[in-house]
């Protein structure tokens, strides 16, 4: 996480007057905040795993097996097999939806 001072006190022009001044409950308000905001935006990145099986993206599509299986044999959507299990890579994912 990088905090710039600009973006916790964005009413002072002047950085370096911050060395010799006090904290305030406004500032701590703020930085909380922000540092909440930050912890937020991280964990939402980090819901969607890399890999997603089969069923993970007939869910997330909301498609059949059938429409799914179609999109692997045509080639529109690239999968790893390993053992009996498809994965499908989220990036993939959001290509072809991007397409």
């Amino acid at each position: 996480m990088n905090l710039l001072p600009k973006k916790l006190f964005p009413e002072i022009d002047n950085i370096e007057l911050l060395n010799h001044q006090v904290v305030t409950k406004r500032d701590l308000l703020n930085f909380g905040n922000l540092l909440l905001n930050e912890i937020k935006s991280a964990a939402q990145k980090e819901d969607i795993p890399q890999w997603l099986k089969s069923a993970e993206v007939r869910k997330l599509l909301k498609i059949s097996p059938g429409t799914l299986q179609n999109l692997r044999v045509n080639g529109t959507l690239k999968y790893k097999r390993i053992g009996g299990i498809i994965y499908y890579k989220y990036e993939d994912i959001a290509k072809m939806l991007n397409q």
